[in-house]
């Protein structure tokens, strides 16, 4: 008569083990961590809402660029348009450059564009196009007798040659991925802001550029500008540490 007392005591027992106690502590859950990124002297904190404005920010921008995009080209447009007629009078008027003038200040255009040419990246360069389109424009001038609009255009070319140069900074090329901004950029530092050899945390930093240290932004990446400051000091900043000047 005992086997169905034990019996009945081991299904107890098995039902009991499979009911969850109402005593038995939870689980915890996995633990909150806010996400922190650190730029150089920038603090990131990736929040839902702050990621909504800073899409939204990043698509004005884009918005804007577009924008300045055309009225630079009507700009230069207008600019190409002016510098045209000045030649054309200069064709009218009795200018005193000689043809062995304009054939001298040719020749140092030529020789001037011949160096950028050669440069590594200068190829490349908005100031390239710009200053072979003149040298053209120079020779058609020449070819027509008009030697002092010749001369005025080789002096614009040795100009724009000069600002491809600078831009080059000390002769070095291109990095992979970096693009020149159409034209120099006037910047300055939203905060102390350091600025390093290279685009990228593990580049070395070269200088540090205090609050609104004007800055002038020659190239970028797609986060990192290339600066040169009032001192000639270059090196690369992250994006969010400078802004229009």
């Amino acid at each position: 008569m005992k086997f169905p007392s034990v019996f009945v005591s081991g299904s107890a027992l098995l039902l009991a083990a499979c009911v969850p106690s109402s005593q038995a502590p939870s689980a915890p859950g996995p633990p909150v961590v806010d996400t922190v990124v650190m730029v150089d002297t920038v603090r990131i904190e990736t929040e839902a809402q702050a990621n909504a404005e800073f899409e939204d920010r990043v698509a004005r921008l884009q918005i804007q660029v577009l924008e300045r995009d055309v009225l630079l080209r009507e700009l230069q447009s207008q600019l190409d348009a002016t510098r045209l007629e000045l030649v054309r009078n200069m064709a009218r008027l009795q200018t005193q450059a000689s043809r062995a003038e304009a054939a001298s200040g040719m020749a140092e255009a030529e020789i001037a564009l011949a160096t950028l040419q050669r440069a590594p990246g200068g190829q490349s360069l908005p100031e390239f196009g710009r200053a072979q389109e003149l040298f053209t424009q120079s020779s058609n001038e020449f070819e027509r007798e008009n030697y002092g609009g010749a001369l005025y255009l080789a002096t614009e070319v040795r100009t724009a040659v000069r600002g491809g140069q600078g831009r080059l900074g000390r002769g070095g090329s291109l990095l992979a991925g970096e693009e020149l901004f159409a034209v120099p950029v006037p910047l300055q530092t939203t905060g102390r802001s350091n600025v390093r050899s290279g685009p990228g945390l593990n580049f070395q930093i070269v200088f540090t550029a205090e609050a609104a240290t004007a800055l002038t932004g020659q190239s970028h990446t797609s986060q990192w500008v290339r600066i040169v400051d009032d001192g000639g000091r270059e090196g690369w900043v992250f994006h969010t540490l400078v802004t229009s000047r």
